[in-house]
């Protein structure tokens, strides 16, 4: 497992552990209570870390390289998953993946950034961060979903939108607000999660739902800690007090307001877990969608916009 720094003293415990249960069977003697001592050492030691994280450790979780992704997600709680590609205008994107399934027996229409798993898928889908092109097939799907009366789950992890001279030339900053505007024009339930990072225009282009949901260790910025403080004190060794100013932890969204309720990860982060924080996800999302069953699409509009327009309105 990759190692983050304030984990350190846990990881060693961990190893402790696992070389003493390699000794067990080639050796005399009962090492069982020893095991179990360290194990209940090890637990309390990651809950007393865990209760305590910085924003700026929190940034670290978020964006730890085991954490599950998009893909675990639809393998975990998406049956007879269709993958659906292309704008039908430039190309293929492959870091906004999306695409038809069944979700606890109904159909919907998924989709969410893939930052991939090793180098080479990675680069495949270019750590999450999609250009235009996948803007505009989220717009894509959700008038698809529209259509046929489909709700739409969003799951949210990425650094923000590709930066790069070429998704500028084709659009970029348009994609994103048509997919925003996309999503306050549809009139079937939206439900968006943000399981690891929800950076800038690039997350907001696909959560503007009428549930959004976020995981316990994920975070939810305007700009990224490095690039706040390259910006604000020119230097990016500012990280950690821009991740602090920032607000960016899902605590710290729940108390603007500004997303609906938090979900638990197990103890030690998602990373740790994946069986456990799907179900967990997958849970959160049946519950928002049986929320919304039998609302007409007008009530689901309105509800949607007036979410909205309420933000930053002074109370």
């Amino acid at each position: 497992m990759a190692q983050l720094e304030f984990e350190k003293p846990v990881i060693e415990l961990e190893a402790k552990i696992a070389e003493l249960q390699n000794m067990s069977g080639d050796t005399g003697f009962n090492i069982g209570e020893e095991i179990d001592r360290l194990s209940s050492k090890s637990r309390k030691l990651l809950i007393q870390t865990y209760s305590k994280l910085t924003p700026a450790q929190k940034v670290q979780v978020a964006r730890h390289p085991e954490r599950p992704h998009f893909q675990d997600y639809i393998k975990g709680m998406i049956e007879d998953f269709t993958p659906l590609a292309g704008d039908r205008s430039f190309g293929e994107d492959n870091a906004l993946r999306a695409g038809l399934g069944r979700f606890q027996g109904r159909s919907v229409v998924v989709m969410g950034q893939e930052k991939g798993s090793d180098t080479d898928s990675r680069i495949h889908h270019n750590f999450g961060m999609a250009r235009p092109e996948g803007y505009r097939k989220a717009q894509r799907l959700m008038n698809m979903a529209q259509q046929f009366g489909l709700p739409i789950v969003t799951l949210i992890d990425t650094a923000g939108a590709y930066p790069g001279v070429g998704a500028e030339e084709r659009g970029q900053s348009e994609a994103i607000a048509k997919s925003i505007e996309t999503c306050l024009r549809v009139t079937v339930p939206i439900v968006s999660v943000i399981i690891g990072e929800g950076g800038s225009g690039g997350a907001i282009a696909i959560a503007t739902g009428n549930k959004v949901h976020m995981l316990e260790h994920s975070i939810y910025s305007v700009i990224s800690p490095e690039g706040c403080a390259s910006i604000l004190w020119r230097s990016a060794e500012y990280a950690k007090e821009a991740a602090t100013a920032l607000k960016l932890t899902a605590q710290d969204m729940q108390k603007l307001g500004l997303i609906d309720d938090i979900i638990a990860e197990p103890i030690g982060g998602a990373h740790r877990n994946h069986e456990a924080v799907i179900s967990s996800v997958a849970l959160t999302i049946e519950q928002s969608l049986k929320e919304m069953d039998g609302m007409s699409p007008d009530k689901i509009l309105a509800e949607r916009r007036q979410k909205y327009l309420a933000m930053g309105r002074n109370r």
